[in-house]
């Protein structure tokens, strides 16, 4: 699409203003593309103003507009932006770039081992596009929802939290626009600005980018193969005061560990005593893999005192644009989260909700986890056999069951922006591991995702380039020469 846009934005200079363009038929044939991809690039050209789209009519040149004014001056922004008052407490600047490191899409041809989505292989498009159009002809799809969002869907997503034990109720759910967005309503909700907050280490960027965009201060709970150590979350809530511990119990974002049973209870019992929340970000416990056995249940579902605040999502295992999840909590919390998302967003759109509650409601939800679970251990073991094949030298201390990526460690020296550049210019595009800690991380790391490449080729392939920009990198290779 973006070709063929260039293309047409360089004849357009042979048509005068008002003049009409070649027909969508004749540029599919011209070009041979879809008329998909005639059509997004002629939306392209009419979102620049370039061409005007008549329905039944055709493309048009538009006409000349006057030179656009010289741009003013903004550099007073500068001050206004960084004035921050003696007691301000809230940072007036966010750091995304940790966010933005498994968002932003790479450069054609770059194989995107950074990604933090199902490639659109994995992602059920016609289930999306059936539920969608389902949903449109709901009766009243498009009239305001219930601010907590539609009590069927609510009762959804309480079964799937709380189990066939019905440990958590429809009345204890709400519905959110995604999970960064639940996350941000839970931690606003629950610590002030300029109070800490407690957060495994590692952990997801995201989530540390909402607490300093919120005035919070992270303080790191190192994890192992078997989640956050009690001994230090309990040593943190003493010698910090906090009353929020942010943690993913089921496949933890980077490591991929999973909370053991004996250290579960031992988390609730240590907030509960800290008179603590617990926000739980079970964000991927629909990208099981195949090989996984039984899942422990989510915390919530074990918590009866309003200990735990629970977040989940449709989002990851459905599409990127699919944002629907859910918040629940138990006790006088829950008006206070839905007052702040309330305030922040009023309610999550009807047809969304709607289109959910076909989508899961339909067979083809259930065929769509089982192949992504069938495919997800299939590309996890594609990229582990080729990372110790071909890259030895970079540790591998846990496989895991679920989630879409591996957490690896550098050898010593290594710099992870060098390797991350050298990747790059490579053809392969890395998560580097500096944005997951809070504090001084003891090691180089990455985290490299093998759910949003096209396959098991591409892994492969990826795995090669990234040998060959190690290499590169001093300190990178046991043979690598520094200044080589």
């Amino acid at each position: 699409m973006d070709e063929l846009a260039k293309l047409l934005r360089q004849e357009l200079n042979r048509y005068s203003p008002g003049g009409k363009l070649p027909s969508s038929r004749a540029l599919v044939e011209r070009f041979r593309v879809s008329p998909v991809t005639v059509s997004r690039a002629l939306a392209r050209l009419a979102a620049e103003g370039l061409v005007i789209t008549r329905p039944g009519a055709g493309a048009f040149r538009a006409e000349r507009h006057a030179p656009a004014p010289s741009a003013g001056d903004t550099s007073w922004q500068e001050v206004a932006l960084s004035a921050d008052g003696a007691t301000d407490l809230v940072p007036r600047s966010v750091d995304a770039s940790g966010v933005l490191a498994s968002l932003a899409a790479p450069p054609p041809g770059v194989i995107e081992f950074n990604g933090g989505y199902l490639h659109p292989s994995l992602q059920p498009e016609r289930a999306l596009a059936a539920a969608l159009s389902r949903a449109g002809r709901r009766p009243g799809a498009w009239g305001r929802p219930p601010m907590e969002g539609l009590w069927e869907l609510r009762e959804w997503f309480a079964r799937a939290i709380g189990g066939p034990g019905g440990t958590v109720t429809a009345a204890e759910v709400l519905v959110t626009a995604g999970g960064q967005s639940g996350l941000t309503t839970a931690l606003r909700a629950l610590a002030p600005p300029g109070a800490p907050v407690l957060v495994e280490s590692p952990t997801y960027p995201g989530m540390l980018a909402i607490a300093r965009s919120s005035g919070l201060r992270p303080v790191p709970v190192p994890v192992d193969a078997d989640g956050v150590r009690p001994a230090l979350l309990a040593d943190a809530f003493r010698a910090s005061g906090a009353r929020v511990f942010v943690c993913q119990p089921l496949f933890q974002n980077p490591t991929g560990a999973v909370l053991s049973a004996d250290r579960r209870g031992e988390v609730l019992r240590i907030a509960r005593e800290a008179g603590a929340f617990v926000i739980e970000d079970d964000f991927v416990r629909r990208l099981v893999h195949e090989d996984a056995g039984p899942l422990p249940p989510p915390l919530a579902a074990d918590d009866p005192d309003g200990v735990v605040v629970h977040v989940c999502s449709l989002t990851k295992a459905a599409s990127p644009s699919f944002r629907v999840s859910a918040l629940a909590a138990r006790g006088p919390v829950l008006q206070r989260l839905l007052a702040i998302q309330v305030v922040d967003s009023f309610f999550v759109p009807r047809p969304l909700q709607e289109a959910a509650l076909e989508l899961v409601g339909s067979p083809a939800w259930p065929r769509h986890l089982r192949a992504v679970s069938a495919q997800l251990r299939t590309r996890r073991d594609t990229m582990t056999s080729a990372l110790r094949l071909r890259l030895p030298e970079l540790a591998l201390p846990h496989v895991p069951s679920g989630g879409y990526h591996l957490w690896l460690r550098l050898p010593d020296g290594t710099s992870e922006a060098a390797l991350t550049a050298a990747a790059l210019r490579a053809g392969v595009a890395l998560t580097p591991g500096r944005p997951y800690f809070s504090a001084e991380p003891p090691a180089g790391h990455l985290r490299l995702s093998f759910a949003a490449v096209a396959g098991a080729g591409e892994i492969t392939e990826g795995v090669r380039r990234l040998r060959a920009a190690l290499d590169e990198v001093p300190g990178g290779s046991p043979d690598a020469v520094p200044g080589r």
